[in-house]
């Protein structure tokens, strides 16, 4: 959780050794190499395991940028970084890049039990301050991990390989939960037709309300009644699967205003993307059927996995060093370090002892038959 520096100062104030900092970086990388090998011991679960669980399994995918030295940045990020001219100055223009990231990918995969709501419901939460916050469901055995050096293809398809796991018989409801990243789309959809599977992509709707509240400044004042009265009746339409009405609706204000082409250009990328997205915002059916339709589990990851460790204040990571912290983190938030720890030992046994013998076999070692003293062998010295 904390720093390599924080680390290191930290063992030396506890018990007198001094760790140098390349080591401790050098031991997070030896214990992170067993992350793979142990999610691969896992067996499918059982009918009576499935049958225990929640009937809606919810894959979700995101990706978050990661600070790199400039060896370990994809080539294309590299080739512009290299390509900007030097400036002295920290600060940047606006929309202009630093070029120093690497995207992760997260992914989550977890099940829940349906949840059925109303429109009016799903407003009622969003308010500022809900008079009454329901109990909801909470996801079950929630696993959660990121990489860096996988493309997320790769990392998608190991999604579907712990969903599998989870629902070998596929009778369960499988659900994706995407920002609006067309590439995950197509990604999961072939991810789905390789492995047979029925999978039902919802779009974020919190990613949907950030557009919905840039066309309502366009048109109203930002922070007015207005504002909000004009977004909560949208809100509610699109819940209720009218995502073609409010996009005509949207547009048709706009020009009724008599709005220049730069001041309604919220509302129109607003009513594109609603248009451009019709088929993943059928809410009504989602909520109708119980399923989840915002990706707090992913964004959640990508907070505590990546965020909180990967962005500190100055930090460059090598791809190796990286790569290990995060999955030593997601083992930590899925729950599963104290079985990894164990497994881990296991193949350091492995390795450092057990490979050394002929064929990996430990000799068993014959027992030393008791001998009992008779003195013969003992001499008096005067």
């Amino acid at each position: 959780q904390k720093s390599f520096d924080d680390v290191v100062a930290t063992i030396s104030t506890t018990t007198g050794a001094h760790v140098p900092k390349r080591q401790a970086e050098q031991l997070v990388e030896q214990a992170a190499q067993d992350f793979d090998a142990f999610y691969d011991t896992r067996c499918c679960a059982t009918p009576q395991e499935v049958q225990r669980t929640s009937s809606v399994l919810v894959i979700s995918v995101d990706g978050k940028g990661v600070p790199m030295r400039k060896a370990a940045l994809r080539v294309g990020t590299r080739r512009a970084a290299e390509a900007q001219p030097s400036t002295r100055s920290p600060r940047r223009k606006p929309g202009e890049r630093a070029h120093t990231k690497r995207m992760a990918t997260v992914a989550a995969g977890d099940t829940i039990t349906p949840w059925v709501r109303t429109p009016e419901e799903i407003v009622r939460e969003l308010q500022p301050a809900p008079a009454v916050i329901p109990a909801r469901p909470r996801p079950e055995a929630k696993r959660v991990w990121a990489s860096l050096a996988q493309p997320p293809a790769e990392v998608i398809d190991q999604a579907f390989e712990e969903a599998v796991r989870r629902d070998p018989q596929c009778t369960k409801q499988w659900v994706a939960l995407v920002d609006g990243n067309p590439t995950q789309w197509g990604l999961l959809y072939a991810a789905a037709a390789a492995y047979g599977v029925t999978l039902c992509i919802v779009l974020d709707l919190l990613h949907v309300l950030q557009y919905l509240w840039k066309a309502a400044w366009a048109l109203h004042p930002a922070g007015t009644p207005d504002a909000e009265t004009w977004v909560t009746v949208r809100l509610e339409h699109l819940l209720r699967g009218r995502s073609h009405y409010v996009a005509a609706g949207m547009r048709r204000s706009a020009t009724l205003r008599g709005l220049t082409e730069e001041q309604r250009a919220p509302v129109d990328q607003c009513a594109n993307y609603l248009l451009k997205y019709a088929d993943f915002l059928h809410y009504d059916a989602y909520l109708a059927a119980g399923f989840p339709i915002a990706t707090g589990v992913i964004e959640g990851a990508c907070r505590y996995v990546v965020k909180d460790r990967m962005e500190v204040t100055g930090a460059r990571w090598s791809l190796d060093g990286a790569e290990a912290v995060l999955h030593l983190r997601s083992l930590w938030v899925s729950g599963d370090f104290e079985a990894y720890w164990r497994f881990h030992l296991e193949q350091e046994h492995k390795r450092n002892h057990t490979m050394h013998y002929a064929d990996g076999k430990v000799p068993r070692q014959q027992p030393q038959p008791e001998r009992q003293s008779t003195g013969a062998h003992l001499r008096l010295i005067k």
